[in-house]
């Protein structure tokens, strides 16, 4: 009985099938997210097809938002020998909430951009006095409070 045969291919090939580019590949194995492949007898990296579908997992995992931390963590727990779905779970969760709150925040910002640009149409800069910078960005109240205070000794 024959053993069965191992593909193996450089960097430049693995990056041209992944489509990530050979200075990631090497950074995602200084983070420990590739394991360190196999080496030619003149020193080329050989990497096998399992990096093309480690490559692919990397890659659609920071599509949904995960870290490169978070990602070596869930492999990490993986090639323990434990199911990581309980962790990417949890990570989804927590990114789904940071995402909406981050969603508030420009919705806030939004309003306040609608407010000034609202603001703007009105003011003719011919008005413009030259005891501000621009009159189209109202300076805020808190900064004027705070230049009116007398400072706490």
């Amino acid at each position: 009985m024959s053993s069965p045969i191992i593909v193996t291919m450089r960097i430049g090939e693995l990056a041209r099938q992944s489509g990530v580019a050979p200075t990631a590949l090497r950074y995602y194995e200084q983070l420990g997210l590739l394991p360190e492949p196999e080496r030619t007898t003149s020193g080329y990296r050989a990497y096998g097809e399992a990096a093309i579908d480690r490559l692919a997992f990397i890659r659609s995992a920071q599509a949904v938002g995960l870290t490169l931390a978070e990602i070596r963590d869930v492999m990490r727990i993986r090639e323990a020998g434990a199911a990581p779905c309980q962790h990417v779970i949890d990570l989804i969760e927590r990114r789904r909430n940071e995402v909406r709150e981050r969603i508030g925040e420009l919705q806030r910002l939004q309003r306040e951009l609608d407010r000034v640009a609202a603001r703007a149409n009105r003011i003719d800069p011919a008005h413009c006095g030259p005891d501000g910078i621009c009159s189209v960005i109202p300076v805020a109240t808190v900064a004027r409070q705070t230049r009116s205070k007398p400072p706490v000794a």
